[in-house]
């Protein structure tokens, strides 16, 4: 077992990348969320002795308790159990920072109600950690949540000035985006590449040595921490622009008689199209939230973000998109306005997550309600307290019955493989809708379903 260091007030100097190599440094983790707990684990993991901190009693309680707080199963076994070696966790900032020689912040960046971005965790948690920090100690301060270019440097270095501290001298700061993907094992924050943001060249390449020893994936230096910033936000504005793509698309073929799915297969055999599916709606923390991020940035420097803007707009609009063909197959079939009964299999805004930040369902299922019809929900991957009140919650989906139709919104392996032909003996009206482009139509209209989908031709 690796000895735990305890020599406070150690940053950077000439020795960092060396002890970085062999792990022999203290790492702080300031949020922990879906981003911040796994970035723990991992530095745990890499063999770095970890000081993990939140404000949320309830996160830290259950992390002392060797417990997973969050929704994301891939992390009920990996929570280290209670006095593990370097694993420290601590609601107090100013515990950790005086511990560490370098504090990675992963608030929350979200957008406010007018869509415009939410600096405040930032702003806060980079306060509690300059003012821990103390002169001439060089404590590596390094942001990850996703923001747009110059908000590291317009947001904490003011805050530096007021506290009278230095950087280069009492703090270094640097910006590396976190990446890795919720739910997918393949490219979790052991296993995704890096890139870091630092003005201070020496203490960029010396960072490298960090994340190579937190990732098997490339780790590079790319220069300021604009170029870091600016790359974390349009790797996601680029996904939110293919998917607004196809969805708007997924609008157009159905009129014209034309299954989407078939003409995306049909142009996915050329060598260099690039294959997306369409949804009935894109959710989580980030394809829904950084688009405004650049947005902002680019309504401040004067040019006008319209492609941006305009695949932000497809996609925030295809919730209300699929609950008018939702109404149609309703009355199509028979079903008297105000008297529907739908069920949404899934909720949460990815499969094998149980986070239902910015899902989809949510505004969908408002629009339906707007047109009086109930709608309940099946989720195994999340609690009843996690639902929007006016939603019935299923906790059993072997009692579900008497529905007119059945949403799949979230492709949960669970909501996938049910016992498609007990729920149609259930139903009154057989109507099946696929919100995410994964069962067989033609099997499920062979079982008896009035299968239709996102993206195809209507069937009554």
């Amino acid at each position: 077992m690796k000895q735990e260091r305890s020599r406070k007030n150690m940053g950077w100097d000439a020795s960092f990348a060396t002890r970085a190599d062999s792990g022999d440094l203290n790492v702080g983790i300031i949020g922990l969320g879906y981003v911040g707990l796994p970035t723990a684990i991992g530095f745990r993991d890499a063999g770095f002795n970890v000081w993990g901190v939140d404000l949320s009693e309830r996160i830290v309680n259950a992390l002392h308790e060797g417990t997973n707080p969050l929704g994301d199963p891939d992390l009920d076994d990996m929570i280290p159990a209670p006095g593990s070696d370097r694993w420290h966790i601590t609601r107090s900032t100013a515990e950790a920072t005086a511990e560490c020689d370098v504090l990675i912040v992963t608030v929350p960046t979200p957008v406010s109600p007018d869509l415009k971005p939410d600096l405040s965790y930032v702003e806060s948690a980079g306060r509690a950690v300059f003012e821990a920090a103390g002169n001439g100690n060089r404590k590596v301060v390094i942001l990850e949540s996703t923001v747009y270019p110059g908000v590291t440097a317009s947001t904490w270095l003011p805050i530096l000035d007021e506290l009278g501290l230095e950087e280069g001298k009492d703090v270094e700061v640097a910006y590396c985006p976190e990446r890795f993907n919720p739910g997918d094992p393949n490219h979790g924050v052991r296993q995704v590449a890096r890139v870091i943001g630092c003005s201070n060249p020496e203490v960029g390449e010396s960072l490298v040595h960090l994340y190579r020893r937190l990732t098997s994936e490339d780790v590079r230096y790319v220069g300021k921490v604009e170029v870091a910033e600016a790359t974390k936000v349009i790797e996601n504005v680029q996904r939110d622009i293919n998917i607004a793509l196809v969805n708007e698309l997924a609008q157009i073929f159905p009129e014209l008689d034309l299954d989407v799915e078939d003409v995306l297969s049909s142009a996915a055999t050329k060598w260099n199209f690039h294959r997306y599916t369409p949804g009935i709606g894109v959710g989580g923390h980030c394809i829904p939230v950084d688009p405004y991020y650049m947005m902002q940035r680019a309504q401040e420097v004067g040019v006008p973000a319209e492609l941006i803007t305009a695949a932000r707009a497809v996609n925030r609009m295809m919730p209300k998109h699929v609950s008018g063909v939702l109404r149609d197959l309703l009355y199509q079939s028979g079903v008297a306005a105000g008297e529907g009964r739908v069920l949404f299999l899934g909720w949460s805004y990815k499969a094998g997550v149980g986070d239902a930040r910015e899902t989809p369902a949510e505004p969908l299922s408002e629009n339906l309600k707007d047109a009086g019809i109930s709608i309940s929900t099946w989720d195994p991957y999340l609690a009843a307290s996690d639902i929007p009140e006016g939603i019935e919650v299923i906790d059993d989906i072997s009692s579900a019955d008497g529905f007119d139709m059945v949403v799949l919104a979230t492709a949960h392996k669970e909501c996938v493989e049910i016992d498609w032909s007990a729920l149609l003996e259930r139903m009154r009206t057989p109507i099946l809708y696929d919100g995410r482009r994964v069962l067989d139509l033609d099997a499920m209209q062979a079982m008896g379903w009035k299968a239709n989908a996102v993206g195809s031709p209507a069937q009554y």
